[in-house]
C-alpha cells in the first residue's frame, strides 16, 4: 500500500475477528517497531506479546473493554528508562518518546498487513505493571489489540493544517 493511502486507511479498531495472526506478519509488525528512530538509537523499548486467550482476565484489569481482548494478541509497548537518553540541560529521559515512536511504526505497519490496532493509553498503570511483571525501571506506555478488524471504519475527524501548524514563532492560539 502506498504510504499516503495507509495513513489516511488506518484507524482504531473496537471490534476484532479471533482469527490468528500468521507468525511472517506479526514478525514484520515487530520489525518495524524495532526499525523505528530513537534518541541516539538507544531503543530503550520493548514489546510484550500477550496471547489473550491466555490472559483475558489479567488484561481485563489492565483496560476495562470487552473489545480490548477480541483480538488474538495484545501488544504492550513498555519504556526501560534505564536505557533512555538523557538530554542535559534539564534531566529529561527519552524513553516514553521513543517507545511512542515505536508504537506509531507497530500501529502503521499492523494496517499495512491487513491488521487491526487501537491505541490504548487509558490503562491502569498499576494493573498494567502487575500483569506484566514490570520491575520500577521500566514504565508501560501503550497498548494495543492486534488482529483483523471485524468492524468498518466511521470517519474521520481532524484539525486543519492552518490550525495545527505554525511557520516561524509560536503564537499562542487562544
Amino acid at each position: 500500500m502506498e504510504f499516503r493511502e495507509l495513513i489516511e486507511k488506518r484507524y482504531s479498531v473496537r471490534a476484532y475477528r479471533p482469527d490468528p495472526i500468521p507468525e511472517e506478519k506479526l514478525e514484520r509488525v515487530l520489525d518495524a517497531a524495532r526499525l523505528a528512530p530513537t534518541a541516539v538509537n538507544r531503543q530503550p523499548f520493548r514489546i510484550i506479546v500477550i496471547a489473550t486467550a491466555e490472559a483475558r482476565e489479567a488484561l481485563g484489569r489492565v483496560y476495562h473493554r470487552a473489545w480490548f481482548v477480541q483480538a488474538p494478541l495484545v501488544l504492550g509497548v513498555v519504556g526501560v528508562a534505564s536505557e533512555a537518553w538523557t538530554r542535559s540541560f534539564d534531566g529529561a529521559r527519552y524513553h516514553v518518546v521513543d517507545a511512542t515512536i515505536a508504537m506509531d511504526h507497530l500501529v502503521l505497519a499492523a494496517a499495512n498487513e491487513g491488521l487491526g490496532t487501537c491505541w490504548v493509553c487509558n490503562f491502569d498503570p498499576a494493573q498494567a505493571r502487575a500483569v506484566l511483571s514490570l520491575p520500577p525501571n521500566v514504565e508501560p506506555v501503550a497498548f494495543t489489540p492486534l488482529g483483523y478488524p471485524a468492524d468498518t471504519p466511521g470517519p474521520k475527524s481532524r484539525r486543519s493544517l492552518d490550525q495545527l501548524v505554525m511557520r516561524g514563532r509560536w503564537r499562542d492560539p487562544a
